[in-house]
């Protein structure tokens, strides 16, 4: 519940008195927008100055939710589109031709088929074209799969929380 995840990061009593002991220090507001935000199904992007917890924010939230932090996309200006949708197992793919089973999800596919948080660090580090990867994904809630002529519908509970530094503009 969001009232759980609230408590398990900005601590509180519980009401058989066990107390909970609060994780982030600081603006109890911004948890409980941020909080708010994934539970009424939307993305969240934590944006601001280096060092200033947004990656240990998103790792707490992934796992109060989901009961994971794992599925997790690093940013950098390699990182190519099968960091967001999936890639290709080649040597299965050259023996038995386009499959799931030839398929290697990425992190974020996978949060979608199980109903998790993907986190993406970094993500003005990453090719805007990369990026317009994720269009579909958060608005439609899809990941098209044009091989196999089908597509993986996010199950409930999908998200993805997204950090990015204000000092760094990107690499585009």
């Amino acid at each position: 519940s969001p009232w759980a995840v609230r408590t398990y990061l900005l601590g509180g009593e519980l009401p058989g008195g066990f107390v909970v002991t609060p994780k982030y220090i600081g603006n109890p507001r911004l948890i409980e927008i941020a909080v708010a935000t994934l539970a009424t199904d939307r993305a969240l992007l934590l944006y601001g100055v280096p060092g200033t917890a947004k990656s240990w924010v998103s790792e707490h939230l992934a796992a109060a939710v989901s009961g994971t932090s794992t599925l997790l996309v690093q940013g950098t200006s390699g990182t190519g589109e099968e960091a967001i949708r999936y890639g290709w197992n080649y040597a299965r793919l050259l023996a038995e031709g386009p499959s799931r089973d030839a398929m290697v999800p990425s992190p974020v596919m996978r949060a979608m088929a199980e109903g998790r948080i993907a986190r993406i660090e970094e993500l003005t580090r990453i090719p805007s074209d990369v990026q317009d990867a994720l269009i579909t994904i958060l608005s439609e809630k899809s990941l098209p799969i044009p091989e196999l002529d089908d597509e993986v519908q996010a199950r409930r509970g999908f998200s993805v929380i997204a950090t990015a530094n204000d000092r760094d503009r990107g690499v585009n």
